[in-house]
C-alpha cells in the first residue's frame, strides 16, 4: 500500500516530500492497525525501514526513481548471497533446514540433501534475479514520470505475487516425494 499511495501521489502532485510522507504516513496507520488488531507488526515495520530508506536516497537527490533504489539493491544482495552461496556449495536453504533441526550444518554431510537444497535455494533466489532484471532497466534508462508509474507497478506485482510463486515451486518440489530423506526411508 505504501509503494501504491507514493507512486499515485508522486504521479498526481509531482512534489517529492509531500509523496514521502503520505507514503509514510499510511505505514504509519497500518502500523497501528496491526496493533491494535494484536497481529505481527514485522512486515509493517519492515516496510517503514525501507521508507526511510528510500527517503533518504530521494532527498538526497531529489530524483523520485531514487525511493525504488534500495529494493533494486536489497535484491541484488539477496540473489547475490544466495548465488555465492549455490556455487560454494553451502546453499542458504540448507541453513534454513538446520534451523529447524537443531543443528545448522549437519544437513551438508548428505550430498542429496545438498543438492536438494541446491535446488531450492535456486527457486528462492529467482524472484530477487526477476525483480532486478526487470527494474533496474526501468530504473537506469527510464525517466520521467512513466518510470516512477512503472517501477511502482513492478514493484507491486513483483513483490508477494512473486514470492508466492517462489514458495508455491518449493512446495511443489518437495511434495513429489523425491527427496533423500523420503529416499532413505524406504
Amino acid at each position: 500500500m505504501p509503494t501504491i499511495a507514493f507512486t499515485v501521489s508522486w504521479l498526481v502532485t509531482e512534489r517529492l516530500q509531500l509523496s514521502l510522507i503520505i507514503s509514510a504516513s499510511l505505514a504509519a496507520v497500518l502500523l497501528v492497525v496491526r496493533l491494535v488488531q494484536r497481529s505481527t507488526p514485522q512486515f509493517v515495520i519492515n516496510s517503514l525501514i525501507g521508507i526511510g530508506i528510500g527517503w533518504f536516497f530521494a532527498s538526497r537527490t531529489g530524483d523520485a526513481r531514487d525511493v525504488y533504489l534500495p529494493g533494486i539493491l536489497y535484491n541484488a544482495g539477496y540473489a547475490a548471497a544466495m548465488l555465492v552461496s549455490i556455487v560454494s556449495r553451502w546453499p542458504v536453504v540448507g541453513f534454513l533446514i538446520g534451523s529447524v533441526t537443531g543443528d545448522p550444518t549437519a544437513w551438508h554431510k548428505d550430498a542429496g540433501i545438498v543438492r536438494l537444497c541446491t535446488k531450492l535455494t535456486w527457486l528462492l533466489m529467482l524472484p530477487c534475479v526477476v525483480r532486478v532484471a526487470v527494474q533496474l532497466p526501468i530504473y537506469l534508462f527510464g525517466g520521467g514520470d512513466e518510470a516512477i508509474a512503472a517501477l511502482g507497478i513492478a514493484k507491486v506485482l513483483m513483490g508477494w505475487p512473486l514470492q508466492v510463486a517462489s514458495l508455491a515451486a518449493m512446495a511443489w518440489l518437495l511434495s513429489r516425494g523425491r527427496t533423500p530423506i523420503a529416499a532413505a526411508a524406504t
